[in-house]
């Protein structure tokens, strides 16, 4: 299933090629790296405020045509935010988790239709608009957990901007693991769970966190704080080779969670694209639709499970071909399929 952020007034992706998406944050325009974005610009981009280069020795630097402010705010429905562009390219938000943040509002609001109290705890939990929309939809509590005391600093900013001084919001800085641990053993519980484990990361104390490692370990610490009739446990992942189907058979695993693996996209683009209809989606799947073609009869998917393999499925989820080695062989694949 994709979900769609489709709600943002201040927020949009112009235009994607070349590894990089062009996008505008309220009225500025940033071009910022992407490397799941493996097709061409139809065209060069010439107007922009602000355009971020990879180094081939690492990081990055950005590039202003004019002086931008060191900060500025974007709204989404009821909530503000601060964007602010960092040295490692990012702004502060992942726009595309605004379709999370309207699933917690709505999931907040249901519970506190029945029940008393709704505790929410935010793991990994970065600049707090999960946070900040949990509490604004009315979370009794909200305890945000990330090893970072800056970024910890920036979710305050965000709460208040969202004017939610006056509602409950514990910042916590420390490592998540450490701090699951002391909650089992306070007996503390939650009726809803966000978190959004980075890749790679390292707590206030170098303690590190690896993926691939350690997921299992805190999946099983997340169950023991969850209340029994808690609501929700929702879990992004941004890490490249970790698809939907990889946390899928991980949450498998634990027969006791009812789940469903989403993936989230901003609002869907059309564009006629080298002879196809392309629809925009998520970091690793795209929808190749040849032109002329009905959208009910075919449908053709490409997965970027790990770049650069491809699988060209139908939308049945058959595969058609199980490897091709560039993007312009898979679109051959597809042309050679419309032709019989």
């Amino acid at each position: 299933m994709n979900q769609i952020a489709k709600e943002w007034q201040d927020y949009e992706v112009i235009d994607t090629g070349n590894k990089e998406k062009l996008e505008r944050w309220k009225n500025i325009i940033l071009i910022r790296p992407d490397p799941q974005i493996i097709w061409s610009k139809k065209e060069k981009w010439n107007s922009f405020d602000g355009h971020y280069h990879r180094s081939k020795e690492g990081g990055g630097s950005w590039e202003f045509k004019k002086k931008l402010p060191e900060y500025w705010t974007v709204n989404y429905n009821d909530l503000t935010f601060k964007v602010s562009p960092t040295n490692f390219k990012h702004t502060g938000i992942f726009p595309e988790q605004a379709a999370n943040w309207d699933f917690i509002q709505a999931k907040v609001k249901e519970y506190k239709e029945n029940h008393n109290e709704m505790k929410v705890l935010n793991l990994f939990a970065y600049t707090g608009c999960a946070s900040m929309a949990a509490s604004s939809a009315g979370a009794d509590e909200v305890v945000h957990v990330d090893a970072s005391k800056g970024i910890n600093e920036w979710a305050k900013e965000n709460m208040k901007l969202c004017h939610l001084e006056n509602n409950k919001i514990r910042f916590i800085t420390e490592d998540t693991i450490k701090f699951l641990e002391r909650e089992q053993r306070r007996g503390r519980k939650y009726e809803g769970i966000i978190m959004d484990p980075p890749s790679y990361g390292r707590g206030p104390n170098k303690e590190v966190w690896k993926f691939e490692d350690d997921f299992s370990n805190l999946l099983d610490n997340v169950k023991k704080v969850l209340s029994d009739d808690f609501s929700f446990l929702l879990i992004s992942c941004y890490t490249t080779g970790i698809s939907h189907i990889s946390l899928e058979n991980i949450l498998k695993q634990n027969a006791d969670l009812n789940f469903k693996v989403v993936a989230l996209s901003i609002d869907e683009e059309e564009q006629d694209w080298k002879g196809f209809l392309y629809k925009k989606q998520f970091s690793y799947a795209h929808y190749l639709i040849p032109n002329g073609a009905k959208k009910d009869s075919l449908s053709i998917d490409i997965a970027l499970q790990t770049v650069p393999r491809l699988m060209v499925v139908n939308d049945k989820g058959d595969v058609l071909q199980g490897r091709s080695e560039s993007l312009e062989s898979a679109i051959a694949f597809i042309r050679s399929m419309d032709k019989k």
